[in-house]
């Protein structure tokens, strides 16, 4: 459980700094590369926390769905991060590219569920857990 809660930790504290990378790949104008840099960072530390997710060793059931839910939430976050760098650096800009590259306002509703669920886990132990 301490273990779980360790990286769900990481994972809510990477989340502001995601979500602003994100967002920024969203602002009008033209997009910095420091915003490119900043998102390169958020999906390495997405990509390293689902590693580190993926291999605890757990056994209890509710702890197991914890995981998993947590693992789909993270891997959301990780392909919210990619898409919105394809977006603000297309190959091929468009009309319709920047139009929806200019709806990007950050991670939404999935990051506000990995942050409840580190609540829920923090507060009940190991009881039921939200959305798995």
């Amino acid at each position: 459980m301490r273990a779980l809660l360790a990286v769900l930790d990481e994972a809510v504290t990477a989340l502001r700094f995601a979500d602003e990378a994100v967002a920024a790949c969203g602002a009008p104008g033209k997009v910095s590369g420091q915003a490119a840099e900043r998102c390169g960072r958020a999906g390495s530390t997405f990509h390293r926390l689902q590693a580190r997710l993926g291999g605890l060793p757990l056994t209890e059931a509710d702890l197991v769905e914890a995981q998993a839910y947590a693992g789909r939430l993270l891997a959301y976050d990780q392909w919210m991060v990619r898409q919105s760098l394809d977006l603000a650096f297309s190959l091929h800009p468009g009309a319709s590219t920047e139009a929806a590259r200019l709806q990007i306002n950050g991670l939404g509703r999935p990051a506000d569920d990995l942050r409840r669920l580190r609540d829920a886990l923090r507060q009940t132990g190991s009881g039921p857990v939200p959305g798995s």
